[in-house]
């Protein structure tokens, strides 16, 4: 049941109000004391700017709108008026979308070439490469629209996938986020991710090469690492884990970033719900793998495993 909220009564007029005492002073001197030297978390023990999240996720409306704008743009869009509206909104959202680079560069940049750069044309020069590769961005998501109807009995057309289906939804966002990673914006990349997965409950890392015409179905609860290859054709369902299944460490014991260790999943493979596949193991073309199957080894193209048979081997 819903709680009533409780209302106090307004003091009398006689009534003295005495001032809270919250010792703010003391509270606000020891938390600068946290920020600044006791538990500093800024990069590089100076960094204050940073991307922002709610400008991110307008360039994402943006970008859907940009490369759908009959489905995600103006409801009052003719042919005549079109393409106006998507340089528009592309020159908004790329303006906006370099600044985020922009911040993100100092958290992305690795060598020396990167830290004497300016950033502000490095950032410009990652939006040109982005933009120039939305046609081919657009070209992978309409395979995957063509996947999850043809993989879907209960889809009546492009339009409901493109407007309903969370999957759906989810690899669009990996998909900018995956050509932002390979420009080097990979702060910009993870924030774009995470949107995505907050949005729809799959969590698919920017850094994973993932083929044409895939399909998510029934999209939550999947993730995919951040090492991971998935082939072309590839269908998943809720709740599927291509994951690690161990986490190498140097002589200190530190974990060693960078190493393959998500599972290769070749064409044309289906993975049912619950479904958890962990290592730099190999799901052969064309198989398929039943739902809440652990697997940790390698499999041979066109094998079928369900828990019955795991169970046995």
């Amino acid at each position: 049941m819903r709680r009533e909220r409780s209302r106090e009564r307004p003091p009398s007029r006689g009534a003295q109000l005495v001032p809270p005492d919250w010792n703010l002073k003391g509270v606000v001197e020891a938390l600068r004391l946290s920020r600044e030297v006791k538990h500093s978390v800024r990069h590089l023990g100076k960094v204050r700017e940073l991307p922002s999240m709610e400008t991110i996720a307008d360039v994402v409306e943006d970008l859907r709108a940009a490369l759908f704008p009959t489905h995600f743009g103006s409801a009052d869009l003719t042919d005549d008026s079109i393409d106006f509206f998507v340089g528009d909104t592309l020159n908004v959202a790329l303006t906006q979308l370099s600044e985020q680079v922009r911040r993100g560069l100092t958290f992305d940049s690795s060598d020396a070439d990167d830290k004497d750069a300016d950033p502000a044309l490095r950032a410009a020069q990652i939006t040109r490469g982005f933009a120039e590769q939305l046609p081919a961005i657009r070209a992978l998501i309409v395979s995957d629209l063509h996947a999850a109807f043809a993989g879907d009995p209960a889809a009546t057309s492009v339009s409901e996938i493109l407007l309903c289906y969370p999957g759906i939804q989810a690899i669009m966002l990996y998909r900018f986020a995956h050509a932002l990673f390979e420009q080097g914006a990979q702060l910009v990349a993870r924030l774009v991710s995470e949107i995505a997965h907050a949005r729809t409950g799959c969590e698919i890392h920017p850094g994973a090469r993932i083929g044409a015409s895939f399909f998510i179905d029934h999209g939550t609860g999947v993730v995919i690492g951040g090492t991971s290859i998935v082939g072309e054709r590839v269908r998943l369902y809720q709740g599927v884990t291509l994951g690690a299944k161990s986490f190498p460490a140097d002589a200190d014991g530190k974990l060693i970033k960078g190493v393959p260790r998500h599972p290769i999943v070749e064409d044309d493979v289906v993975i049912y719900a619950g479904a958890t596949i962990l290592g730099r193991i190999t799901v052969g073309q064309g198989s398929t793998i039943g739902g809440n199957v652990w697997l940790t080894h390698s499999i041979a193209p066109g094998s079928s495993l369900s828990q019955a048979q795991m169970r046995t081997t």
